[in-house]
Protein backbone atom coordinates (compact mmCIF):
# COMPACT_ATOMS: atom_id res chain seq x y z
CA UNK A 1 0.00 0.00 0.00
CA UNK A 2 2.91 2.33 0.71
CA UNK A 3 4.01 2.20 -2.93
CA UNK A 4 0.54 3.32 -4.07
CA UNK A 5 0.59 6.22 -1.60
CA UNK A 6 4.07 7.23 -2.81
CA UNK A 7 2.86 7.15 -6.41
CA UNK A 8 -0.09 9.29 -5.49
CA UNK A 9 2.24 11.73 -3.81
CA UNK A 10 4.45 11.73 -6.90
CA UNK A 11 1.46 12.47 -9.16
CA UNK A 12 0.31 15.20 -6.81
CA UNK A 13 3.80 16.72 -6.89
CA UNK A 14 3.86 16.60 -10.67
CA UNK A 15 0.41 18.23 -10.71
CA UNK A 16 1.56 20.96 -8.35
CA UNK A 17 4.90 21.73 -10.03
CA UNK A 18 4.07 21.27 -13.69
CA UNK A 19 4.77 24.65 -15.35
CA UNK A 20 1.96 23.97 -17.82
CA UNK A 21 -1.61 24.73 -16.91
CA UNK A 22 -3.80 21.69 -16.44
CA UNK A 23 -7.58 21.89 -16.74
CA UNK A 24 -10.08 19.04 -16.40
CA UNK A 25 -13.79 19.43 -17.19
CA UNK A 26 -16.74 17.06 -17.08
CA UNK A 27 -19.13 16.41 -19.96
CA UNK A 28 -21.32 19.32 -18.89
CA UNK A 29 -18.24 21.53 -19.33
CA UNK A 30 -17.97 22.17 -15.58
CA UNK A 31 -14.42 22.71 -14.36
CA UNK A 32 -13.45 19.83 -12.06
CA UNK A 33 -9.70 20.26 -11.57
CA UNK A 34 -7.08 22.95 -12.15
CA UNK A 35 -3.44 23.11 -11.14
CA UNK A 36 -1.50 26.06 -9.73
CA UNK A 37 0.11 26.90 -13.08
CA UNK A 38 -3.30 27.34 -14.72
CA UNK A 39 -4.49 29.49 -11.83
CA UNK A 40 -1.37 31.61 -12.16
CA UNK A 41 -1.90 32.06 -15.91
CA UNK A 42 -5.51 33.14 -15.41
CA UNK A 43 -4.77 35.08 -12.22
CA UNK A 44 -7.25 33.18 -10.09
CA UNK A 45 -7.50 30.51 -7.39
CA UNK A 46 -9.16 27.09 -7.63
CA UNK A 47 -11.98 28.12 -5.30
CA UNK A 48 -13.07 30.78 -7.80
CA UNK A 49 -13.31 28.51 -10.85
CA UNK A 50 -13.78 24.85 -9.86
CA UNK A 51 -17.44 23.98 -10.41
CA UNK A 52 -18.02 26.84 -12.85
CA UNK A 53 -18.69 26.41 -16.55
CA UNK A 54 -15.53 26.22 -18.67
CA UNK A 55 -16.73 29.14 -20.83
CA UNK A 56 -16.27 31.38 -17.75
CA UNK A 57 -12.54 30.68 -18.01
CA UNK A 58 -11.99 29.85 -21.68
CA UNK A 59 -14.81 31.63 -23.42
CA UNK A 60 -15.43 29.06 -26.16
CA UNK A 61 -15.75 25.36 -25.24
CA UNK A 62 -16.16 23.98 -28.76
CA UNK A 63 -12.64 22.49 -28.87
CA UNK A 64 -13.32 20.59 -25.65
CA UNK A 65 -16.59 19.22 -27.08
CA UNK A 66 -14.92 18.32 -30.38
CA UNK A 67 -12.19 16.33 -28.63
CA UNK A 68 -14.85 14.37 -26.75
CA UNK A 69 -17.20 13.87 -29.71
CA UNK A 70 -14.47 12.73 -32.10
CA UNK A 71 -12.45 10.90 -29.41
CA UNK A 72 -9.29 12.55 -30.70
CA UNK A 73 -6.43 14.57 -29.31
CA UNK A 74 -6.37 18.17 -30.47
CA UNK A 75 -2.71 19.18 -30.52
CA UNK A 76 -1.05 22.59 -30.69
CA UNK A 77 -4.30 24.55 -30.74
CA UNK A 78 -3.36 28.22 -30.28
CA UNK A 79 -5.58 30.51 -28.27
CA UNK A 80 -5.55 34.09 -27.09
CA UNK A 81 -6.97 35.30 -23.82
CA UNK A 82 -6.67 39.09 -24.15
CA UNK A 83 -8.27 39.74 -20.75
CA UNK A 84 -5.28 37.98 -19.20
CA UNK A 85 -2.65 39.13 -21.74
CA UNK A 86 -2.15 35.46 -22.44
CA UNK A 87 -1.30 33.53 -25.60
CA UNK A 88 -1.26 29.73 -25.23
CA UNK A 89 -0.86 26.48 -27.08
CA UNK A 90 -3.27 23.79 -25.91
CA UNK A 91 -3.48 20.02 -26.09
CA UNK A 92 -7.02 18.78 -25.51
CA UNK A 93 -7.91 15.12 -25.06
CA UNK A 94 -10.81 13.02 -23.82
CA UNK A 95 -10.51 10.78 -20.76
CA UNK A 96 -13.33 8.46 -21.81
CA UNK A 97 -12.97 6.02 -18.91
CA UNK A 98 -13.59 8.88 -16.46
CA UNK A 99 -16.09 10.91 -18.56
CA UNK A 100 -13.72 13.88 -18.41
CA UNK A 101 -11.89 16.09 -20.87
CA UNK A 102 -8.39 17.35 -20.11
CA UNK A 103 -6.55 20.34 -21.47
CA UNK A 104 -2.84 21.04 -21.10
CA UNK A 105 -2.20 24.77 -21.46
CA UNK A 106 1.31 25.92 -22.43
CA UNK A 107 1.96 29.64 -21.96
CA UNK A 108 3.56 30.91 -25.18
CA UNK A 109 2.98 34.60 -24.44
CA UNK A 110 6.69 35.44 -24.32
CA UNK A 111 7.41 33.58 -27.57
CA UNK A 112 4.38 35.19 -29.24
CA UNK A 113 5.44 38.68 -28.12
CA UNK A 114 8.94 38.03 -29.51
CA UNK A 115 7.45 36.97 -32.86
CA UNK A 116 5.29 40.08 -32.93
CA UNK A 117 8.27 42.29 -32.05
CA UNK A 118 10.37 40.62 -34.77
CA UNK A 119 7.55 41.11 -37.26
CA UNK A 120 7.28 44.76 -36.23
CA UNK A 121 11.05 45.24 -36.68
CA UNK A 122 10.90 43.54 -40.10
CA UNK A 123 8.05 45.80 -41.20
CA UNK A 124 9.89 48.91 -39.95
CA UNK A 125 13.05 47.79 -41.76
CA UNK A 126 11.15 47.22 -45.00
CA UNK A 127 9.53 50.65 -44.64
CA UNK A 128 12.93 52.30 -44.06
CA UNK A 129 14.49 50.49 -47.03
CA UNK A 130 11.60 51.64 -49.22
CA UNK A 131 12.05 55.23 -47.98
CA UNK A 132 15.82 55.12 -48.73
CA UNK A 133 15.21 53.67 -52.21
CA UNK A 134 12.54 56.31 -52.88
CA UNK A 135 14.94 59.09 -51.79
CA UNK A 136 17.74 57.65 -53.91
CA UNK A 137 15.43 57.45 -56.91
CA UNK A 138 14.35 61.05 -56.38
CA UNK A 139 17.98 62.21 -56.09
CA UNK A 140 18.93 60.16 -59.17
CA UNK A 141 16.06 61.74 -61.12
CA UNK A 142 17.10 65.22 -59.96
CA UNK A 143 20.71 64.51 -60.97
CA UNK A 144 19.57 63.15 -64.33
CA UNK A 145 17.38 66.21 -64.82
CA UNK A 146 20.28 68.55 -63.97
CA UNK A 147 22.64 66.58 -66.22
CA UNK A 148 20.10 66.71 -69.03
CA UNK A 149 19.64 70.45 -68.53
CA UNK A 150 23.37 71.17 -68.40
CA UNK A 151 23.98 68.89 -71.38
CA UNK A 152 21.34 70.75 -73.34
CA UNK A 153 22.86 74.11 -72.32
CA UNK A 154 26.31 72.85 -73.31
CA UNK A 155 24.99 71.68 -76.67
CA UNK A 156 23.33 75.05 -77.32
CA UNK A 157 26.55 76.86 -76.35
CA UNK A 158 28.68 74.57 -78.53
CA UNK A 159 26.33 74.99 -81.49
CA UNK A 160 26.47 78.78 -81.10
CA UNK A 161 30.27 78.57 -80.91
CA UNK A 162 30.35 76.43 -84.05
CA UNK A 163 28.11 78.89 -85.93
CA UNK A 164 30.33 81.73 -84.83
CA UNK A 165 33.44 79.90 -85.94
CA UNK A 166 31.86 78.97 -89.28
CA UNK A 167 31.10 82.63 -90.03
CA UNK A 168 34.64 83.66 -89.54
Amino acid sequence: MEKHENEKTLWELLWEYDPNGLLVVDLEMRIRLVNPALCSMFQTVPENIVGRHARDLRGDTQDLKNAWDTNTVIRAKENDYPDHSLHVREVIFPLKSHNLIACIVVDTTHEWKQREELSKIKNQTIQRVNEVVDKQMKVAQEIASLLGETTANTKVSLLQLLKTLERE
